[in-house]
C-alpha cells in the first residue's frame, strides 16, 4: 500500500477547450465559457445557460465503435487518449493485462436515453434502437476507453454524482497501490445538456439564470456543463523506469459520507474527508498552498464549505489561495472534479492560482481568499481539490509537486 502514485498525462475537453491545454489557457486567463444553449433541443427551456462544447474535435475513433458510443463515451475516448498520446504510453500483448481504467459519471447516457423515450413516446417508434442498452449503461465509458486504447487490467466505471471523478481517481490510485496494475487511466465524464437532465435540476430550484458566480454575496445558483477530464496514473517506479515526465504525485485521498441528507450538505461529512486526506497524505494543514473548492455557486454550498475549510485549516485557511473553477467550465457532474484535476496539475506546473471568475460581491460568510476573478503568481507545492455530491458522498484529494 506504500507504493508511489503519479501523474504522466492529462487530457480533457469542455466548454473552455478541446484539450488540456486549451483548457488550462483559458482557465488562468478567467475567462468563463458559460453561454446560452445553442447545440440541442431546449424545446420549452430556451435561453437556459450552459458550457457547451460546441464542436468535436478530430479523433480516430472508428465508425464501428462510434455508433455505440453516447456522447459521455465518446468524450472519455478524446480525453483518455490524449492523455495517453502526453504520457507516451500505449498498450501491446506484453503490458495489456497491467493497463487499466476507472472512469466517474454524473448518470447514464443521457442523451441516449432521452431520444429513446421520446421516439417511443412522443414519435411513436416501436423499438428502441439496437445500442441503446450499451450506449446508456454509466460504465459505458470505461469500456470504451477500454476497447478503443486496448486495456485489459482493472477497468470500471464509478457513479456518485458530482464527486464521481474524484473518486474514480482514488480508486484508480488504490489499484496501483495494491499492485493490480502499473497504469490507470482515471477521471470522469458527463454530458448532461439534455432537456430531461435541466428540466429536473430546474425543479430542484438551483439553477442559475445568468451565470455561475461561486462564493459571491449575489450567486444565484449552479450551471450546468458537459466535459470529460483524464489522467495516466501509473506508479513511480514504472514511470521513473521509462523515463517519464511527471507532473504531480497524487499525494493523499479523503473519502467520507455525510449520512446526512439527500440533497442538503452537510460540514461534518466535507470536514471529515479533508482532514482524512491530509493524514494519508501525511501533509499539516499549512503544506497546503491551493485549494480548488467544490465551490457550486449556490447558498448552502459555498457557506458549508467555506465554514468546513475553516475547521481544517484554521488560521492557514485565510492565508492559502482558494478558487472554484466551476465559475468557468461550469458543474459538469461526473467531469466536474476530473477537470479540477487539471487546474491543480497545472497550478502545481506553472505556479498559477486560476481564478473564481464573475464574481462581484463579497460575501461575510464566505469570507476566504477564493482568488477573484484575477489570476495569481503562486509558488504550488500542494494542491488540494474537494468535490461533494448529493446524498452526502465526498472524495478529496492533494497532489504534490514531484
Amino acid at each position: 500500500m506504500d507504493r508511489r502514485v503519479v501523474i504522466t498525462g492529462i487530457g480533457g475537453l469542455c466548454g473552455l477547450g478541446t484539450n488540456a491545454s486549451s483548457i488550462w489557457k483559458e482557465m488562468r486567463e478567467g475567462r468563463s465559457s458559460i453561454s446560452p444553449i445553442i447545440t440541442t433541443d431546449l424545446y420549452d427551456m430556451e435561453g437556459t445557460v450552459g458550457a457547451e462544447i460546441k464542436a468535436i474535435p478530430a479523433h480516430a475513433i472508428p465508425r464501428k465503435q462510434l455508433v455505440s458510443m453516447d456522447r459521455f463515451s465518446l468524450l472519455a475516448v478524446i480525453a483518455a487518449t490524449e492523455a495517453m498520446r502526453q504520457a507516451g504510453l500505449s498498450c501491446d500483448e506484453q503490458n495489456a493485462h497491467r493497463f487499466g481504467a476507472a472512469m466517474g459519471v454524473g448518470g447514464p447516457g443521457w442523451g441516449t436515453i432521452e431520444e429513446t423515450y421520446r421516439s417511443i413516446l412522443l414519435d411513436g417508434v416501436t423499438r428502441a434502437r439496437i445500442f441503446t442498452a450499451p450506449k446508456g449503461m454509466p460504465s459505458a465509458a470505461a469500456g470504451q476507453v477500454s476497447i478503443f486504447l486496448g486495456l485489459r487490467g482493472p477497468v470500471f466505471g464509478v457513479t456518485s454524482a458530482c464527486a464521481a471523478g474524484n473518486h474514480a481517481i482514488a480508486s484508480a490510485v488504490d489499484q496501483i497501490r495494491l499492485g493490480r496494475a502499473d497504469v490507470m487511466l482515471a477521471g470522469g465524464s458527463d454530458a448532461p445538456l439534455t432537456w430531461g437532465v435541466l428540466k429536473s435540476w430546474e425543479a430542484l430550484r438551483v439553477l442559475a439564470p445568468d451565470t455561475c458566480r461561486p462564493f459571491s454575496a449575489d450567486r444565484k445558483g449552479v450551471v450546468l456543463g458537459e466535459g470529460a477530464g483524464m489522467a495516466v496514473l501509473e506508479s513511480y517506479e514504472h514511470a521513473a523506469a521509462r523515463g517519464a515526465t511527471m507532473l504531480a504525485e497524487v499525494a493523499g485521498i479523503g473519502l467520507s459520507g455525510d449520512a446526512y441528507d439527500i440533497v442538503m450538505p452537510s460540514i461534518e461529512g466535507p470536514e471529515a474527508a479533508m482532514r482524512s486526506c491530509l493524514a494519508d497524505a501525511e501533509l499539516n494543514p499549512d503544506d497546503v498552498d491551493y485549494l480548488n473548492a467544490h465551490g457550486t455557486g449556490t447558498v448552502a454550498n459555498d457557506e458549508m464549505e467555506t465554514a468546513a475549510i475553516k475547521r481544517v485549516f484554521g488560521d492557514h485557511a485565510f492565508q492559502m489561495s482558494v478558487s472554484s473553477t466551476k465559475s468557468m467550465h461550469a458543474h459538469c457532474l461526473g467531469a466536474a472534479s476530473a477537470l479540477e484535476m487539471i487546474a491543480c496539475v497545472m497550478a502545481i506546473q506553472e505556479g498559477v492560482i486560476p481564478p473564481t471568475a464573475n464574481y462581484r460581491e463579497p460575501d461575510p460568510q464566505c469570507d476566504l481568499d477564493v482568488t477573484p476573478n484575477v489570476p495569481r503568481e503562486r509558488k504550488v507545492r500542494v494542491a488540494m481539490s474537494n468535490a461533494f455530491a448529493m446524498g452526502g458522498t465526498n472524495a478529496v484529494l492533494a497532489f504534490r509537486q514531484v
